[in-house]
């Protein structure tokens, strides 16, 4: 998906999908938010027939575009269902099929993986549906390498995510990959949402309560003086000490409690901190290093090709705001 003057995104309707991802969908990208920075969005319901699709609930949802809409959409949104189980009709995976072949990015919600799965598009690719549904994904979908504990994921143009919020964390990264932290970040204000979480959906999962909200405590301190200390040399060891921990102990109860280990959760906050840098300041690339925390140019662009596919530079020339960043005290600003 690429950034460009009008996004067009096509949300897939039929019968027994989810009024929740409907109204993911439609506040993400279907809210005129252009007087905030957020590029505009041509939001459509695309359907086999305009005629009314029934949803749980008594509710309703009237088409405005046939199929035929798909071949000019840069984005197509699969809403999660009611039934999981329940054949799709014919026509709606065809559709999807043809999206596929002709290179248009599909973002699947909770459920709507299996409305993915049917279709075919997920054989032999990684997928994640909510945690409570995965054993029904592997059972039904023998083809499908189905991931445990990501919020979402990408295989081959693909996207799927996990379950109910983790939707609302995917929109929110489709908006964040082709038109910036900023963008996204202005929605999720809106939304009053976050604009990214970092773990896994194993952090969901049921299981006994924390022993100690203490630790969690602790850690929430030490998350805390980490961001606002992003641009020091920060080791996990020096965190660990900083928690009053051992660094195996820091490592476990932080994994435990944020779903990701130390090191990744770092990487992420530099990742996101050096993005925002490149998007509101004009700082040379080895300033926005340094004050990351990467330490070097050379080391932040490794982590931006690992993890975004692109080069500090790339990303900069695509997703430059025109305002910089203000004075401060944060590391931000520093």
């Amino acid at each position: 998906m690429t950034s460009q003057e009008t996004t067009r995104i096509a949300l897939l309707s039929f019968p027994g999908i989810r009024a929740f991802d409907v109204s993911v969908i439609t506040e993400v990208w279907g809210v005129d938010r252009t007087d905030r920075g957020v590029p505009e969005f041509d939001l459509r319901r695309v359907a086999a027939e305009r005629t009314p699709v029934p949803m749980r609930g008594g509710l309703t949802l009237t088409p405005d575009r046939t199929f035929g809409w798909l071949a000019d959409a840069d984005l197509l949104v699969v809403p999660g269902l009611d039934d999981h189980l329940t054949p799709a009709p014919a026509q709606v995976l065809d559709a999807l099929r043809r999206a596929h072949t002709r290179g248009t990015p599909i973002a699947a919600l909770c459920g709507g993986a299996f409305t993915l799965a049917q279709a075919g598009l997920l054989d032999g690719r990684r997928a994640i549906t909510h945690w409570n549904l995965a054993h029904l994904l592997r059972a039904h979908h023998p083809l499908v390498t189905v991931v445990p504990d990501a919020l979402f994921i990408e295989d081959d143009n693909i996207w799927t995510s996990a379950g109910t919020a983790a939707g609302i964390d995917l929109c929110l990264h489709l908006v964040r990959t082709a038109h910036g932290a900023e963008a996204a970040a202005a929605i999720a204000r809106s939304m009053v949402t976050a604009p990214f979480r970092t773990g896994t959906q194993a952090q969901f999962i049921e299981q006994p309560t924390p022993r100690a909200d203490r630790d969690a405590d602790t850690l929430a301190y030490v998350r805390e003086y980490a961001l606002r200390h992003l641009d020091e040399p920060l080791t996990v060891n020096d965190l660990a000490s900083r928690a009053g921990m051992s660094p195996r102990s820091f490592a476990r109860h932080f994994s435990a409690t944020t779903g990701t280990t130390p090191q990744r959760w770092l990487i992420t906050q530099r990742l996101a901190a050096a993005r925002k840098l490149l998007e509101r300041t004009d700082h040379p690339i080895p300033e926005v290093a340094r004050r990351a925390g990467f330490g070097s140019e050379v080391t932040m662009r490794q982590h931006f090709a690992a993890h975004l596919a692109t080069s500090p530079r790339n990303y900069r020339a695509a997703f430059r705001q025109p305002q910089t960043q203000p004075a401060g005290s944060s590391p931000m600003a520093r």
